[in-house]
């Protein structure tokens, strides 16, 4: 049975109170939730030893989070990853969003869900956040009702369910963009762990991380982690991809991809015997190998977060399909419903 605890975490910068939930079981693992992004902000499990290890990057105070800029442990929309220039066409109409990364469209936009306050409650053992972007936040048509429930199982599974309707045609692409560690956020670099990817195509990108709609054969490529790989044997080789993305920040197709829940990646610590491994229902998954991580804000309890401390594994849509017509569309109709899940189930070698 997971227990939910509530608590305060803080006031925002313009004096909107942020609550913190804490989902744990009887297995010992506790994640933790803010409604200021729907960010989570640590994830602790049992190591090989029985030992406590939050292996999510986050920040104690709020205010830290309010000025971030990596995007640590966020819920991201309307639209998660790149669209080039902020531009697409949707009905014959065209529409123009904000652009936060360099002439594109990065994440939602100036204010993305990461930085909206989410309504909450706690319904049985789960907890229900939701949020309304309204019509032309960000430069998006339409009102976009979205419901994210977290829940956590016996098996120590943090599972995320996506829901969203709109009243008009608008784009929709959802995920969330927690840094991972599994030897303890506090514990280095992520370079020796390793990664292992279930996915033998990726999704060619330019010099800007931008899919091109190209989608080509992993192997033979630093690009291959279909066997479990220590996430720094090549991510610093001449490859073109890997010098493009500072190392690895592209999206990987997923193997059998056919909208039902399956497995995207499993990563491990040889330090702690922690074994992560992520599922989906969407199509890709944008492994981001913390590259861009700076050390400028201290994190929980004085950590400090440099280059590649952490990294992502984003389920999404590929990212600028909305430019790829080949790729699968992330268009939300009127008259239908997205749903998606993500899971991370944490188990020990």
């Amino acid at each position: 049975m997971t227990a939910i605890e509530r608590s305060v975490f803080g006031t925002t910068a313009d004096k909107q109170m942020v609550d913190c939930y804490t989902l744990s079981n009887e297995a010992g693992m506790k994640v933790s939730i803010i409604t200021y992004g729907g960010t989570i902000t640590s994830c602790i499990v049992p190591d090989r030893n029985g030992n406590s290890v939050d292996v999510v990057l986050g920040y104690d105070n709020l205010k830290d989070y309010e000025q971030q800029g990596t995007y640590l442990g966020a819920l991201i929309g309307r639209h998660a990853n790149r669209i080039a220039k902020g531009h697409f066409t949707l009905n014959g109409k065209e529409y123009q969003l904000y652009c936060n990364d360099g002439p594109n469209h990065l994440h939602g936009g100036k204010v993305g869900f990461d930085k909206k306050i989410w309504g909450a409650e706690i319904k049985e053992d789960t907890l229900v956040l939701k949020y309304c972007s309204k019509d032309g936040e960000e430069g998006y048509p339409g009102n976009l009702m979205v419901t994210v429930v977290y829940s956590l199982k016996e098996n120590n599974t943090l599972s995320i369910d996506y829901k969203a309707n709109t009243d008009q045609d608008t784009v929709c692409n959802l995920t969330n963009h927690t840094y991972f560690n599994l030897s303890g956020h506090d514990s280095g670099t992520i370079l020796e762990q390793k990664m292992q990817l279930f996915a033998d195509c990726y999704t060619e990108a330019d010099d800007e991380c931008l899919p091109n709609g190209k989608i080509l054969p992993v192997k033979g490529t630093p690009m291959d982690l279909q066997s479990p790989t220590v996430i720094g044997l090549h991510i610093d080789s001449s490859f073109p991809q890997l010098l493009f993305g500072d190392g690895y920040d592209h999206n990987w197709v997923i193997k059998d991809y056919d909208k039902t829940l399956r497995k995207a990646a499993t990563a491990s610590s040889d330090k702690t015997g922690i074994v992560m491994m992520a599922s989906t229902t969407l199509p890709g998954i944008q492994f981001y190998a913390g590259n861009h991580l700076d050390g400028t804000a201290d994190g929980k309890n004085g950590a400090h977060y440099y280059r590649r401390c952490g990294f992502c594994l984003e389920s999404q849509y590929f990212p600028n399909a909305l430019a790829n017509p080949d790729f699968e569309q992330p268009i939300l109709k009127a008259e239908n419903v997205y749903q998606s899940t993500t899971t991370y189930q944490f188990s020990k070698e």
